[in-house]
């Protein structure tokens, strides 16, 4: 668990955008995260820190915040990245899976060979909020027979319950701060 400090310090460096994409929206903006060395650093540093240790091959990152972070963690532990995209994005053969979206279905592609049977993977991104997306990403990894250690934000919106979702899925759920709402 976080500190209360470090918690307050993270909410702080997260620029929240109000009516962003639509009206009622509270936009969490990490770019303001992102640009604070200190702020980026430590929440990476925390993101890793219950798997410190131990044996991971692969850091998923979801498309497109999920690939900086993921590519951080990725580096911190030791472990390959495996970047997992909008669907046409990726140039070699593919896997793909359909997943729910708040208005309607979308799909994800990554490498077939981007994983394989058995790797122990870390999925990481900025944000959980339905679990829309988070939910299809683990669904794609384990069609290639990994194994998901964890499922790793920043933020949690809990009133969406993205995070109680991947948990039904057997799968631990690691945030740093959460914000009430949407």
């Amino acid at each position: 668990m976080v500190s209360m400090q470090f918690e307050h310090d993270l909410k702080d460096a997260i620029r929240t955008i109000p009516d962003y994409p639509k009206p009622g929206i509270m936009f969490r903006d990490i770019t303001t995260l992102l640009g604070n060395a200190r702020a980026f650093r430590r929440a990476v540093d925390e993101l890793v820190q219950p798997w410190a240790g131990m044996k991971i091959d692969k850091v998923a990152g979801i498309e497109a915040r999920g690939f900086i972070l993921g590519g951080a963690v990725a580096h911190q532990v030791s472990a390959g990245f495996v970047p997992i995209r909008k669907k046409g994005k990726l140039p070699h053969k593919r896997v793909s899976i359909a997943y729910s979206l708040e208005y309607g279905l979308d799909e994800m592609e990554m490498h077939e060979d981007a994983a394989e049977k058995g790797d122990r993977v870390i999925l990481v991104d900025d944000l959980i909020a339905t679990g829309g997306t988070a939910e299809g990403a683990v669904k794609l990894l384990r069609q290639l027979g990994a194994q998901v250690l964890a499922a790793c934000f920043i933020i949690d919106l809990p009133d969406l319950g993205g995070a109680a979702k991947l948990r039904k899925l057997d799968v631990p759920v690691r945030t740093l701060i959460s914000f009430e709402g949407h």
